[in-house]
């Protein structure tokens, strides 16, 4: 059996949350939820600096 790095990440991500597998995944909908508010902050941000005109993916 190999180990991956995710499984690594996974198993790191369950230990930090003391083995609870539902606090492992709240934890991570957290942290997606934040991230996806940055993304969207950043986008914001690129558009007011006409920064989306040049192709649309400048942030790609």
């Amino acid at each position: 059996m190999s180990f991956r790095p995710n499984d690594t990440a996974i198993d790191e991500i369950v230990a930090s949350c003391n083995g609870d597998l539902r606090g492992a995944v709240r934890a991570l909908l957290l942290i997606n939820e934040h991230l996806e508010t940055e993304l969207a902050k950043a986008y914001a941000a690129a558009a007011d600096h006409g920064l989306t005109e040049r192709g649309g993916s400048v942030l790609h």
